[in-house]
């Protein structure tokens, strides 16, 4: 047996006693139904900043972000910037999510959302998406690790029975401790995932020969036209530039864009599906787990736009780009490549390129391969786990106890938890084993889905005109749109003989971006025509709350409209239309290294400079503008962990009540 695979075993049955650890010692935490779903509301401050940031930011960043980099060049990797828009999300919703869970007691966020639009449809709703979201993004992950040790143990391990005995471990720490686990186990987990991609990182520009032998190959590659998509419209190697603002094709599958698919629309709404990520029903929980808002702000700037966004923008760009001067490109090698130590990845073979990274230094360092790979596989279940727990918690509170045992006992709900967390990992490997096509297929909806909370949230924190016809239909709509403008909603239409002409993502937006049109015009257009008094005075007990501990001085409310603009601006031209100034702004493509303003491709230094602007006006966001700071008041709890013994029902005829007899 190789040194490399030996390490790897220790390294992982290490990593292995870690999460078993925290699952027994979580297990024996949780007295109440409470503790074991949302850890009694009491993760501490960095247990919740590493936690959130490594439920973020999964394998997904670690694996698969820097192959498409590799695949598609600068052009997509504007999807850095899912650093900044991801915890933009929470941003927006975390801290007023929190102080009405606080307040209400709500463990999943179906309990907040029925109870604040009375009605059970938004709920059944919310479950179906956790459920659309957890098993692909789950079998996505799990379906990796699997690869991954395949790779790195020369298939001695097959990738499906390393998925199998890898996700073991994983359902053991989390059924049996359930969130707190997660959190624990997710704060190693974060700190992994950024060390192993800062290595690899270091890794691929030591093959490069170093940060200025990498550019100068890139200026070489930029006066040619070889690459994957040739050139833009405008003649630019597509490699290091977008292709335009829009481009109106029917879509992928019908037609293939001009110089490549990232247009300005493209990495907009590809940044709406990611901002996804946050609006999940699991952040929801993540919100009500902690002990008061202080982790949100710290998690949102510093660990995730700074932290992340610093080691995508150098270190994983520097992965991505730089295996085609490593052989990984065999026509920019005859070109003039650096070296020939990567395989050919050409034939959508981009997803092997980190594991191939490790194995560079299998003979040299066969201890770090091992270290590494338990990096890659913190990082893969990272999400996955934490999506486990939430979703089984939703089952649990939201269908069960809602419909079938309203007085379950904590006992109950910790064993149908378990129970449910065990039928999503398995569910997820089912379908990973035995249909990795639908696996692909349905993971493209995962983030779109998630997305499609935007509009609901936004109602029970920010919007009381929204109704409960408004968001539900909103929602439902939104769902449809996501499904029809994927490969999975086509291969339904497909199968009855329907062959929808708008092709996958037509006009290069994504399906978060047409899910949301249908979503949110819905939505206003239905509230516009279902306004009611009534239902208006009970949102309005919500938004009152809200309003008397979350307002802003007289003094901060004139910065209002500035943080609109300085929000509004960021997103045009970092993320959306506005970034083709970056194609040329600082030199053109073909320019070469003599002919770019910092001696970088124009593209990328358009990217850092809107990674640094994007850090500012989340810290304006969130420390500033108070988004993320502790309520100016104490928060009243109404009755402890009322989420246990009542439902939504009960709860609002008790806030009824309560406030009637506070006005005698």
């Amino acid at each position: 047996m190789e040194a490399k695979v030996v390490w790897l075993f220790v390294f992982v049955a290490l990593y292995w006693c870690y999460c078993i650890f925290w699952g027994v010692k979580s297990a024996m935490a949780a007295k109440t139904a409470t503790d074991y779903f949302i850890a009694g509301r009491r993760l501490s401050i960095w247990v919740f900043v590493l936690a959130a940031t490594a439920t973020s930011f999964s394998g997904w960043t670690f694996m698969g972000h820097p192959g498409l980099i590799y695949r598609d060049g600068f052009q997509y990797a504007y999807a850095s910037f899912y650093a900044i828009t991801i915890p933009f999300t929470g941003v927006m919703f975390l801290k007023r999510q929190w102080m009405l869970g606080k307040r209400f007691g709500y463990v999943t966020p179906g309990e907040m959302l029925s109870d604040y639009f009375q009605g059970d449809a938004i709920r059944i709703l919310v479950v179906l998406v956790a459920l659309l979201f957890s098993i692909p993004y789950l079998g996505v992950q799990l379906g990796a690790s699997g690869f991954l040790f395949n790779v790195l143990t020369d298939d001695m391990i097959s990738k499906d029975v390393g998925m199998w005995v890898l996700s073991a471990v994983v359902l053991v720490y989390v059924a049996t401790g359930g969130l707190r686990a997660v959190a624990y186990v997710d704060t190693l987990q974060c700190v992994l995932l950024a060390f192993g991609i800062v290595s690899i990182g270091f890794i691929a520009y030591s093959f490069l020969g170093g940060f200025g032998a990498f550019n100068e190959a890139m200026g070489a590659l930029g006066k040619t036209d070889i690459g994957k998509w040739g050139a833009t419209p405008d003649g630019h190697n597509a490699y290091l530039a977008i292709p335009g603002v829009i481009q109106f094709t029917a879509g992928l599958g019908v037609e293939t864009p001009v110089g490549g698919l990232w247009t300005g629309m493209m990495c907009l709404t590809y940044m709406f599906a990611l901002m996804g990520i946050q609006s999940a029903p699991a952040f929801s929980m993540w919100s009500f787990a902690n002990t008061d808002p202080r982790p949100f702000a710290p998690q949102q700037v510093w660990a995730s736009s700074f932290g992340i966004g610093l080691i995508l923008f150098f270190f994983t760009a520097a992965q991505g780009m730089g295996a085609h001067f490593l052989g990984a490109t065999p026509a920019v090698a005859a070109a003039g490549g650096i070296s020939s130590v990567l395989p050919d990845l050409t034939a959508n073979k981009q997803g092997g390129l980190v594991p191939h990274y490790i194995n560079l230094i299998g003979d040299t360092a066969p201890w770090f391969v091992g270290l590494l790979a338990v990096c890659a596989l913190a990082a893969m279940q990272s999400t996955g786990a934490a999506y486990m727990s939430t979703a089984g918690g939703m089952l649990t509170r939201d269908l069960y106890k809602r419909y079938l045992n309203p007085d379950a006992s904590h006992g109950t709900q910790k064993m149908f938890g378990r129970l449910g967390v065990a039928f999503i990992v398995i569910s997820a490997l089912l379908v990973a084993t035995y249909s990795a096509d639908a696996l692909v297929l349905l993971g493209g909806l995962a983030v779109a889905f998630g997305f499609q909370m935007w509009p609901s949230l936004a109602a029970v924190c920010w919007f009381p005109w929204i109704t409960r016809q408004g968001a539900t239909l909103g929602l439902a709509a939104g769902l449809i749109a996501v499904i029809f403008t994927e490969n999975f909603g086509l291969n339904i239409a497909a199968a009855f003989g329907i062959e929808l002409a708008w092709g996958r993502w037509p006009w290069t937006m994504h399906s978060a971006g047409w899910g949301m049109i249908f979503n949110l015009g819905i939505c206003v257009i239905v509230s516009a025509m279902t306004q009611d008094e009534g239902s208006r005075s009970h949102r309005m007990v919500y938004h009152n709350f809200l309003r008397e501990h979350a307002s802003l001085s007289a003094d901060k409310k004139k910065l209002v409209p500035i943080a609109w603009i300085i929000t509004l601006a960021w997103l045009f031209f970092g993320v959306g239309p506005g970034a083709v100034i970056g194609n040329t702004i600082f030199g053109a493509p073909n320019a070469g290294v003599e002919g770019w303003t910092f001696g970088i491709p124009s593209i990328w230094a358009w990217q850092i400079l809107f990674w640094a602007l994007g850090v500012a006006m989340m810290w304006f966001l969130a420390y500033k503008m108070e988004m993320s700071s502790v309520p100016n008041k104490e928060i009243e709890v109404l009755t402890e962990d009322i989420g246990d013994t009542q439902t939504a029902g009960s709860r609002s005829e008790e806030r009824r009540v309560g406030k009637e007899c506070r006005s005698r």
